[in-house]
């Protein structure tokens, strides 16, 4: 994609189970997008832009703005016209990750997904931008939420986009005692332990799409909302019972710089950590 919008990504992420997100700023297009191995499924945060997208079959035309989703299904190529410069999300979502998550779900997987031009969806876009927003930050979180919003737009695809409606079963009941206790004691772990939702479902002998499910049944939250709540609760005690820096603190709970640090605490606390402190002392 660098080549064909003659920039490079805003920021990128990429994970070789669960596919790649960038967010790109970019100018004007008029060229060809070659067919690639992904599901490509964009959004826009901001701005309002013409799109226009030829097949050789048909053309299809919409607008960039906040709340529609663009999605180019595997394999497919088009000629873009882009009269000028877009804010764009793009997740590159592997045609597996879909297969696994409906197999998950007890559901048959669409061969392709249908493809759309600026198409309102506003459910879609807010997780796409989510899951660009947590390009930088702590690795092991924000590896963690992409891996979730990952299953969740696989499932938001099936549902909308995949020609008919998928049907999902629900299930109820939360994790074994046992089970739950053996996946909390791993998001403890503050050395090098694999926290992705890939170890954590299959130490519980679960999918990701059921673990993930009865671990908010068991405990209220997310396994993303979970250790980042965990992760700040260390931090609180860090802060208030240890002369420890905010930059070694930020550091030792793996978050990528004492900026990252600083905007995740004060989501949850309303103060920056230096403030908590001198507060809590």
């Amino acid at each position: 994609m660098a080549r064909v919008l003659k920039t490079a990504p805003v920021s990128m992420a990429s994970d070789p189970t669960s596919g790649a997100i960038a967010h790109w700023k970019h100018g004007a297009l008029h060229d060809v997008v070659e067919p690639m191995a992904d599901h490509v499924i964009m959004t826009y945060p901001t701005g309002v832009q013409r799109l226009e997208r030829r097949n050789g079959r048909s053309i299809a035309i919409g607008t960039a703005r906040t709340g529609v989703v663009t999605i180019i299904p595997a394999g497919s190529s088009a000629r873009w016209d882009i009269p000028g410069s877009v804010n764009v999300v793009q997740l590159y979502l592997p045609h597996r990750t879909i297969e696994r998550v409906a197999g998950e779900a007890d559901m048959s997987a669409p061969r392709e997904l249908l493809e759309r031009t600026g198409h309102p969806d506003p459910i879609t876009s807010r997780l796409l931008i989510s899951a660009s927003d947590a390009i930088e930050g702590s690795a092991a979180l924000d590896a963690l939420f992409r891996h979730q919003l990952n299953d969740l737009l696989a499932t938001r695809l099936l549902a909308a986009h995949a020609g008919s409606p998928a049907i999902f079963q629900p299930t109820l009941g939360g994790l074994a005692p046992i089970t739950l206790r053996r996946a909390i004691q791993r998001l403890h772990s503050d050395d090098d332990t694999d926290v992705s939702l890939a170890a954590l479902a299959s130490d519980a002998g679960l999918s990701r799409f059921h673990f993930c499910r009865a671990f908010k049944e068991s405990t209220g939250l997310s396994p993303h909302a979970w250790l980042r709540q965990h992760r700040l609760e260390q931090a609180m005690k860090m802060l208030r019972d240890t002369d420890d820096s905010v930059v070694s603190i930020s550091a030792a709970l793996g978050y990528s710089s004492q900026t990252a640090f600083a905007a995740a605490f004060r989501k949850l606390t309303g103060d920056t950590p230096s403030d908590w402190r001198r507060r809590m002392r």
